[in-house]
């Protein structure tokens, strides 16, 4: 075995390593939960046990911090782990961590049906390009970073198609202990958020006679060479909904309200994870598509039908 490291030496190791292979958001991201969360646990540790791991993830859920990110924190750890175990610096031993069962079911913050004819109606009376931009999302279902990064180019109105092809997101970086944000204009999360969405005809006719006369590589929210970053295009839907009287609603609710709609309008499941751009239909299916009680009724009923 080489001479043995700590966690903290080995991750800077790592970290060199990894850089070279990922994209600068997921990058930025790890650094952040080493940073934050690992080192001032685990920095100086030779060893790590089960049994440390097991208190780090309890300690974090009592702090009130999410499965899915003290989940994120232990696939970083494991990754450091096997690459200084690789290099004989350390003795990985895999653990297998409890978490206590969920017992709230988290609800999708949607738009009512009302709520959403209302918004919409509002931008076709009253347009601005930023108001577009909330249209196009309830339109196509469009993440607020695919949005913010998206040109006109990306806009075709003869074969009614938007592409999505970047995303821009402000990323945290951390470098020898200095803490700086970018902005970062990058090809989307998966490679299957890179797809085409057929524009509805609504949206057609707002969008063909200002085609005729934008600039082209202009982006669409501003109508500028420069775009809006996320968080200036959140703070102002968030103005938006607050003058229209909406409930409380996340940007990203809008996202869930499309596909809310397209789920109860029918349309199968396949297609509608395409359209928004998920890895797998998995994701859709948990996301999505809860039965409601008319639902199981019919269920029930078919199944005692089958047994007269």
């Amino acid at each position: 075995m080489n001479e043995e490291k700590s966690l903290s030496e080995i991750a800077k190791l790592w970290r060199a390593d990894k850089k070279q292979y990922v994209k600068k958001s997921s990058y930025a991201a790890y650094m952040l939960l080493i940073e934050n969360h690992l080192l001032p646990v685990f920095g100086n540790c030779q060893v790590i046990e089960e049994a440390q791991v097991q208190t780090f993830v309890l300690q974090k859920l009592e702090q009130g911090l999410s499965q899915k990110t003290i989940k994120d924190m232990l696939i970083v750890l494991k990754m450091i782990l096997k690459f200084g175990a690789k290099n004989k610096w350390i003795t990985y031993n895999p653990f297998d961590i409890q978490f206590p069962t969920e017992r709230e079911s988290h609800q999708l913050e949607v738009l009512s049906r009302t709520n959403q004819k209302k918004i919409m109606n509002y931008i076709q009376d009253h347009f601005t390009f930023r108001n577009l931009g909330v249209y196009i999302c309830l339109s196509s279902g469009m993440r607020i970073g695919e949005i913010c990064a998206l040109t006109w180019e990306d806009i075709d109105v003869n074969t009614g198609i938007i592409s999505v092809r970047r995303t821009i997101q402000r990323i945290y970086t951390v470098e020898d202990g200095t803490r700086k944000t970018e902005l970062v204009l990058d090809t989307p999360k998966t490679k299957n958020s890179m797809r085409d969405i057929p524009i509805s005809r609504d949206l057609l006719r707002i969008l063909k006679p200002i085609k005729k006369v934008v600039n082209n590589s202009f982006y669409v929210l501003t109508n500028d060479a420069k775009p809006t970053e996320p968080r200036t295009y959140r703070s102002y839907y968030e103005l938006l909904m607050q003058e229209l009287d909406m409930p409380k609603l996340k940007f990203h609710g809008l996202r869930h309200s499309f596909a809310t709609r397209c789920i109860e309008s029918k349309c199968d499941y396949k297609t509608v994870s395409v359209l928004l751009g998920h890895s797998n239909i998995s994701t859709t299916l948990n996301l999505y598509v809860h039965p409601n009680m008319e639902q199981k009724k019919k269920a029930i009923e078919q199944m005692l039908k089958s047994l007269r």
